[in-house]
């Protein structure tokens, strides 16, 4: 019995109580019977309508024979089935229904109407169909699939997010359209990051994503669907770096996502039906209205599903929570490019800003990785990374027209270094000369050029002249005077240089030099 024909039982039944209870005498039932049919009432199916002396006499009859029962409705004996002249027509289309499952009731019609030259109504020829086991499901063609509702014993097991087109706002003077980014959890169906944005991108995914970790933890699973940002490496690495299950909906199949999308139609429905109607806000404004419908209305009503509010089922004893490093996620969310490093400004381009890079890398190619959410508003910093993938240090934003990048730092006067290179060439020099004298020429006595060595030369004037450290005592001039000096004599020796040290005026180079040359002249005379 359905409500119905609870009410009609109840309607019969108040207008016949007064002769069940003797209030009317039976003397007087066909009185009372014709004074109600000439009254017009109101049908428990909505209709005004008047009743019948004949229907009242069978109605009390009923009462009297089967108690309260016999004033519900009687059911057609037939009831379900068709009638006998109907049987052909409906056992034709189940036919055609069971020889090709994919035909439609208007392909079906098509047919019988041809065959018997009427058709069926849409609703009687299913539910027949149905009757006879004869529907696609029945058949055991249909492809639907069995669902099953995401859930999770625990809350943080497993966050929904999707993006939702969401009311325009006035940007930069301009109406344009939000994208509205948003992470529930399944268990608790608390919402645990919901934030409007400008665009729809890898970066506003990474920026959403990074505020529900930050103040939730991790989960360990999130639930999107098969959007391009969603496949993203950097949301994969991330991912593995947190030990979070990344799960993808199945292709254009949206169902799975009915979590989400009734948060969505929630929220369109009782806070952005307001948003619209307040006329064009700013970001800001809707996403403060945003966070306050959140914690005011949805966070604290009771969930038609769940029996609880989001916030009570959310901090219960159960909640699943892993606290993040950001440092070590951002790393994977970093925008990489391949950049050259300027030769004459020592810097490289992002973004449309110059940064900084140490000058000995001019002309390499290095690997730049910043923050997807770089701006020349302010000054930021950039790494700086080989093409191998070692560090290199950091690039400065700066501006090239101030002059602000550092110059190379002037290099200190080094010390004199060992003439390993000239040593070298005297020394093939001697060997030469010994091959030449082996094979009968003596060139060296041909030439009767010096044999001592520049070094070995500057080396004893210092030791002469009191100077420890043998060249590195001598300045650079001095060394210079030196070597003009013995590449322009043939027969400078020790014994002449000590006679020309003692000889000096003063213990300098130059008056060593001038007594040399004078001993060497005198020697040539």
């Amino acid at each position: 019995m359905d409500r119905d024909d609870q009410a009609w039982a109840v309607f019969r039944c108040s207008l016949l109580s007064p002769l069940l209870l003797g209030e009317i005498p039976e003397a007087d039932r066909e009185a009372y019977f014709r004074i109600l049919a000439a009254e017009e009432r109101l049908l428990p199916n909505g209709k005004r309508k008047r009743i019948s002396v004949r229907t009242l006499r069978r109605w009390w009859q009923r009462l009297r024979k089967e108690g309260v029962e016999g004033t519900f409705r009687r059911a057609r004996s037939d009831r379900g089935r068709p009638r006998a002249k109907h049987q052909a027509l409906l056992d034709r289309a189940v036919e055609l229904k069971k020889e090709q499952p994919w035909r439609s009731d208007v392909v079906i019609n098509r047919i019988l109407a041809q065959e018997f030259g009427r058709c069926l109504p849409r609703s009687t020829l299913y539910r027949h169909l149905r009757r006879e086991g004869a529907t696609r499901r029945k058949l055991g063609v249909s492809k639907q699939q069995i669902r099953c509702r995401w859930s999770r014993e625990q809350a943080g097991a497993l966050w929904v997010g999707d993006f939702e087109h969401g009311p325009p706002v006035l940007h930069q003077g301009r109406a344009v359209t939000t994208r509205l980014s948003a992470w529930i959890d399944c268990h608790s169906r608390y919402v645990v990051e919901a934030r409007y944005y400008i665009h729809e991108n890898l970066d506003i995914l990474i920026d959403s994503l990074l505020r529900a970790w930050t103040t939730h933890g991790a989960s360990r699973e999130l639930y999107v669907d098969n959007a391009k940002i969603y496949h993203a490496n950097a949301l994969r690495l991330a991912c593995t770096q947190l030990n979070i299950k990344l799960l993808h909906r199945p292709p254009r199949d949206p169902a799975p996502g009915g979590l989400i999308e009734r948060f969505f139609q929630t929220l369109q429905g009782q806070l952005e039906t307001e948003i619209r109607a307040a006329g064009l806000l700013s970001l800001g404004d809707i996403n403060r209205a945003l966070h306050a419908w959140l914690e005011v209305e949805y966070h604290a009503a009771v969930h038609s599903q769940t029996r609880q509010t989001p916030r009570d089922r959310y901090e219960a004893g159960t909640r699943f929570q892993r606290n993040v490093k950001l440092q070590s996620v951002m790393q994977m969310f970093q925008h990489r490019e391949r950049r050259v490093v300027h030769r004459d400004f020592s810097d490289v381009t992002v973004a449309g800003c110059h940064y900084a890079v140490d000058p000995k890398h001019r002309g390499d190619r290095v690997e730049v990785r910043f923050d997807p959410f770089l701006t020349s508003d302010e000054p930021q910093e950039i790494q700086i990374y080989s093409t191998e993938g070692h560090y290199l240090g950091v690039g400065r934003l700066y501006g090239r027209e101030k002059g602000q990048h550092p110059q190379p730092a002037s290099q200190p006067n080094q010390p004199p270094i060992e003439p390993a290179y000239l040593d070298a060439l005297e020394a093939d020099l001697k060997i030469s000369h010994d091959q030449r004298r082996q094979s009968g020429l003596d060139f060296e006595s041909a030439s009767r050029r010096n044999i001592w060595s520049l070094s070995s030369f500057a080396t004893l004037i210092a030791k002469l002249l009191g100077r420890d450290g043998g060249l590195s005592a001598l300045s650079p001039e001095e060394l210079a005077a030196l070597r003009a000096f013995h590449a322009r004599h043939n027969r400078v020796s020790e014994s002449l240089l000590r006679a020309a040290v003692a000889k000096a005026e003063s213990p300098t180079i130059p008056h060593v030099l001038f007594q040399l040359q004078s001993l060497l002249s005198q020697g040539d005379t």
